[in-house]
C-alpha cells in the first residue's frame, strides 16, 4: 500500500514539473479558439477583438474558428474531446452550455465536468423591451395586463432553455403571470418580429438589443441584475423594482477541455486578462454594446458551477412541466 502511495505521488510530481517546463515554452504553435455560433454574432465578435490583441502579446497566431449547430453543441462537443494541451480553446456561454447537458431531450455526449472555465469576457444581462409605441410605460404596467389577461400576451423568447428563457421563468414566477412564449434562433428575427408586431414583448440581452436601442425602435422597461449598467444608466434594474431573485444573463469566456496542466491554464488567463484589459478591448466591445466581466480561472469556475445549480432547476422544471 505504502509502495502505491509513493509511485502516486511521484508520478503526480512529475506531471506537475512536466507542466511547469511545458508552460515555459508554451506556445510553440498558433493556437484554435473554436466559437460554437456562427460568425458575426455576439460571441463571434467578442472572440476575434480579443484573439486579435493577444496574438501580438503571445507570440503566436490565434485562430479563431466558427463551428456552428443546435446551439453551441456541436461546438461544445467538440471542444470536450480536445487534446487538453492548450492549443484548442473555446468560446462557451453561460448557461447555454449548461442547459444543453441538463437536459435529456439534448443527449448531449458532453458532460459540464468535461470543460474547464478559463476567463471570461462579457456578462450580457437580459432585458424586457418593448415597441416605443407600447401601452406599457414600465414594468408595473406589464404586469397588471398580464394578470388581467394570462397567456395573451406574446413574448419573443431568444433561445430555448437559455438565458432569456431562464430569465422570463423567473419572472413570470416572482411576479405570477404567464406569457404567451415565441421561440426564436437568434436575437435578430427576434427584433424583428417586435418591430413587426408579431410579438408584444422581448426578453433578450443588452448586447442583443444596443443598437435598436440607440436608433430609438425599442423602449426598455428593466434590466435583469442588481445594478444599473453605464449602457442604460436610467434603466432600472429588476432588484429595485422589487425582484431581487430574477436576475439573468449570457456570460460569454474561454474555456478548454478537461485535464489543461495548471501552469498552461495560468498562462492563458494571463495573456488573455492583459488583452481585455487594453483600452482598444474595452473600446471595441463597449461600441458593441458588450458589458465586459472579467474572471480569472477559479472565480470563474465558481460562476460556472453556481450557474449549474440554477440551469438546473430550471431545466427540471420545464421538463416537469
Amino acid at each position: 500500500m505504502k509502495g502505491k502511495v509513493l509511485m502516486s505521488l511521484v508520478i503526480g510530481t512529475l506531471l506537475v514539473l512536466s507542466g511547469i517546463v511545458f508552460a515555459q515554452d508554451y506556445p510553440t504553435k498558433p493556437i484554435t479558439i473554436q466559437i460554437p455560433y456562427p460568425a458575426g454574432g455576439s460571441s463571434d465578435v467578442g472572440a476575434r477583438i480579443v484573439a486579435s490583441i493577444a496574438e501580438k502579446q503571445i507570440g503566436q497566431p490565434i485562430i479563431v474558428v466558427n463551428k456552428p449547430g443546435a446551439g453551441g453543441q456541436v461546438g461544445w462537443t467538440e471542444l470536450a474531446r480536445q487534446k487538453p494541451d492548450g492549443y484548442y480553446l473555446g468560446g462557451i456561454n453561460l448557461p447555454h452550455l449548461l442547459t444543453a447537458a441538463l437536459d435529456p431531450e439534448r443527449k448531449a455526449v458532453f458532460k459540464p465536468e468535461d470543460i474547464v472555465p478559463i476567463i471570461s469576457q462579457a456578462l450580457d444581462p437580459t432585458t424586457i423591451s418593448v415597441r416605443p409605441d407600447s401601452p406599457w410605460k414600465n414594468l408595473k404596467d406589464l404586469i397588471d395586463e398580464a394578470k388581467k389577461n394570462p397567456d395573451q400576451i406574446k413574448a419573443g423568447i431568444v433561445g430555448y432553455l437559455q438565458d432569456d428563457e431562464i430569465g422570463y421563468l423567473q419572472f413570470a414566477e416572482a411576479a405570477g403571470v404567464k406569457l404567451r412564449l415565441v421561440y426564436f434562433d437568434g436575437a435578430a428575427p427576434a427584433i424583428t418580429a417586435l418591430l413587426g408586431k408579431n410579438v408584444d414583448v422581448l426578453f433578450c440581452t443588452v448586447a442583443d438589443n444596443y443598437s435598436q436601442w440607440k436608433a430609438g425602435r425599442i423602449r426598455m422597461l428593466t434590466i435583469m441584475d442588481k445594478e444599473r449598467t453605464k449602457f442604460y444608466p436610467d434603466l432600472p434594474t429588476t432588484a429595485e423594482l422589487g425582484f431581487p431573485t430574477v436576475l439573468s444573463a449570457s456570460t460569454r469566456g474561454i474555456a478548454g477541455p478537461k485535464g489543461i496542466p495548471g501552469p498552461i491554464i495560468k498562462k492563458i488567463e494571463q495573456v488573455f486578462e492583459k488583452a481585455m484589459m487594453t483600452k482598444d478591448h474595452m473600446d471595441k466591445l463597449e461600441s458593441a454594446g458588450m458589458p465586459v466581466k472579467i474572471m480569472l480561472a477559479e472565480e470563474f469556475g465558481k460562476y460556472y458551477w453556481e450557474s449549474y445549480k440554477v440551469a438546473k432547476k430550471w431545466v427540471e422544471y420545464v421538463r416537469k412541466k
